[in-house]
């Protein structure tokens, strides 16, 4: 058994053993929980400079958009069956997806925003990076994608967020 598959099976074999865990790896695992924590932070923020926040909250979207879209064109291309598709004693605790699994679209999507939010305001860096991580975790635990789905969505998002960040973002607000 390769190492993906091992890690799998370790973190996929602690669901169902906990209530409470099984129901915090489904929050961790939601995207809505997500979008609620940056759609605050960011309302935060506008509140002190609004044309600051019209401006991140715009690539913020962009940016998650281009990277859901990238993530779902690089699966097409790899073809790579979930875990719940091919390995026997799955615990599937939220569904096992359509779609095929790397890279994960979840980890994409969360990578890109903390590492735009990262490069803007270095102080959510640590929170973000926190929540990311959960978040990877949570879909291995509810056996949704390998550990090496998450690792490549969150290569894409890290380079995609911090990209835009740096350069969309920061760059040219810092020149005005």
């Amino acid at each position: 058994m390769d190492w993906d598959t091992a890690v799998f099976y370790a973190v996929n074999g602690w669901a169902g053993q906990s209530a409470a865990l099984d129901w915090l790896m489904l929050q961790c695992s939601s995207a809505g929980n997500l979008i609620l924590l940056i759609v605050a932070f960011l309302a935060w923020r506008a509140w002190f400079d609004w044309r600051h926040g019209l401006l991140v909250t715009t690539a913020l979207g962009l940016s998650i958009g281009a990277g859901d879209f990238l993530g779902t064109l690089i699966k097409s291309w790899i073809a790579r069956p979930r875990p719940c598709h091919v390995l026997l004693n799955v615990q599937e605790l939220a569904g096992c997806g359509k779609m095929f699994s790397l890279p994960s679209n979840h980890a994409v999507n969360a990578a890109t925003a903390a590492a735009l939010l990262g490069v803007l305001f270095p102080g959510t860096r640590w929170p973000m990076a926190i929540l990311v991580v959960v978040g990877g975790l949570s879909r291995v635990y509810l056996g949704a994608h390998y550990p090496t789905d998450v690792l490549a969505g969150w290569c894409l998002g890290g380079l995609l967020g911090a990209t835009v960040g740096y350069l969309i973002v920061q760059r040219p607000w810092s020149r005005t």
